[in-house]
């Protein structure tokens, strides 16, 4: 499926499937070659934004902000071909809004205060002098 379809059939669907929807595309399209840990911090990240307000009060607002996750920085006709990738996506999608609906002091926290992440191989100008914590090929700051 075209990654502009899918984003579109979200916003037909009720707001808690197209959360999931959206963050399970966003962590197909940032970290699908990732560990299980590494997905789930791209999706933590994700809720600390929409928890935040900042970026949007939903997860499909948060991940469409222009030029802040893959979905808008990755072009529409881009195929989601890896289903089985998907699959997972979908399955950490859930997991993590389980987790981020409990309080605060029962999360599973994998990257605390982080709300921005970039791949190990680049630098951008907002992680300098910023501690951060990397899993797998994505260091996760705390910005904001």
């Amino acid at each position: 499926m075209k990654l502009s379809m899918l984003l579109w059939l979200t916003t037909l669907m009720p707001q808690p499937v197209a959360d999931q929807a959206c963050l399970a595309t966003t962590v197909y399209l940032e970290a699908r070659s990732e560990s299980t840990n590494g997905q789930l911090a791209v999706a933590e990240v994700a809720l600390r934004r929409r928890d935040r307000g900042r970026w949007g009060n939903t997860v499909c607002k948060v991940v469409s902000s222009p030029h802040q996750f893959a979905t808008t920085t990755t072009p529409g006709s881009f195929e989601i071909t890896n289903l089985e990738a998907f699959g997972k996506a979908w399955q950490v999608a859930g997991m993590s809004i389980q987790n981020w609906q409990l309080p605060v002091a029962q999360r599973r926290i994998l990257v605390p205060r982080a709300d921005h992440f970039a791949t190990t191989a680049v630098s951008p100008a907002w992680s300098h002098n910023r501690p951060s914590v990397t899993i797998g090929e994505h260091a996760f700051y705390a910005v904001n």
